[in-house]
């Protein structure tokens, strides 16, 4: 006869992982109802708000610097690229400097899909985490921490 498991955790409900799992599942159903009629994934739409942020600060935005801003893996990244090109949403050029690399640009036709977006999901966002009222900043500071404490290890 084996031996019973031994769980850290007495239950589920005490594991931060499960329930982050679980929460992630929930928030991922929500972001695909809003988004699906836009004709996007939320890969998508994470790569494309990034795509619009760096590009408030430079003209020369690459795949590169798009995988670095969302912390995602890059051959992800550069299909997922392709997959936006063939909607319209994106174009890619070669870099004025690097013959490597080819900046990304929105389409206008991505720029409205993305407005769209950016207002389906913010407001999904507010309503799926209402609960959370004035502590909502406190949540998202926590996360943010999170997130640079596992970046590294990434």
């Amino acid at each position: 006869m084996s031996q019973p498991i031994e769980f850290h955790f007495k239950k589920p409900e005490d594991s931060p992982g499960y329930l982050l799992g679980q929460l992630t599942m929930l928030w991922q159903r929500k972001q695909k109802r809003v988004l699906d009629p836009l004709d996007l994934t939320h890969t998508q739409f994470a790569l494309l708000c990034a795509l619009a942020w760096l590009s408030r600060e430079s003209d020369t935005v690459t795949q590169v610097d798009i995988a670095n801003q969302s912390n995602a893996d890059r051959m992800m990244v550069s299909k997922v690229l392709r997959t936006l090109e063939e909607k319209k949403f994106i174009t890619r050029h070669e870099h004025p400097t690097d013959t490597r690399a080819k900046t990304i640009k929105l389409t206008s036709e991505g720029e409205t899909v993305l407005q769209q977006a950016i207002v389906s999901v913010e407001n999904a966002d507010l309503d799926f985490f209402h609960q959370l009222n004035t502590d909502l900043t406190v949540f998202n500071a926590t996360m943010v921490d999170l997130i640079e404490a596992n970046a590294k290890e990434a």
